[in-house]
């Protein structure tokens, strides 16, 4: 989570929102970093979720990622939540809940819904106070 985080502060160089999101191998190893860049690229999908699980897609020639665990600073989005559950993984690990999007446990459960053919295990609240700090100040800063 601190290399996520580390990842979340990158995005406030370009304006977008602090969220940033690691791909993690069977053995614990980093496979991919990244953050939000829908500003940088302006490209509504940029998520630091989608982000990493396609970098990593594209390295191994598989969608599949069975054996992998996301760690994102915020709790993913349906979008994210959806694309996880699409690729296989394992493992999402999220700081901050997100009340009004998120789709890990706050909104919806997409992840562990018994009517798909995947279910991930959820680890919440990780690092929660830094993560939702970073947030906070990001939007304060704009009002």
């Amino acid at each position: 989570m601190r290399q996520a985080l580390v990842e979340a502060r990158r995005a406030l160089e370009h304006g977008d929102v602090p969220i940033g999101a690691v791909l993690l191998d069977a053995e614990g190893s980093i496979v991919a970093a990244d953050h939000n860049r829908r500003e940088e690229t302006g490209d509504t999908t940029a998520h630091a979720e989608m982000l990493v699980l396609a970098r990593r897609s594209r390295e191994i020639g598989d969608w599949h990622l069975s054996g992998h665990a996301l760690v994102v600073t915020v709790e993913p989005c349906a979008m994210c939540a959806m694309a996880a559950v699409w690729a296989r993984i394992d493992r999402i690990v999220y700081g901050a809940a997100d009340p009004r999007a998120g789709a890990v446990w706050s909104l919806y459960n997409i992840p562990q819904d018994p009517r798909l053919n995947h279910r991930i295990e959820v680890v919440a609240g990780v690092m929660a106070t830094e993560s939702g700090a970073l947030l906070e100040e990001f939007f304060s800063s704009r009002r």
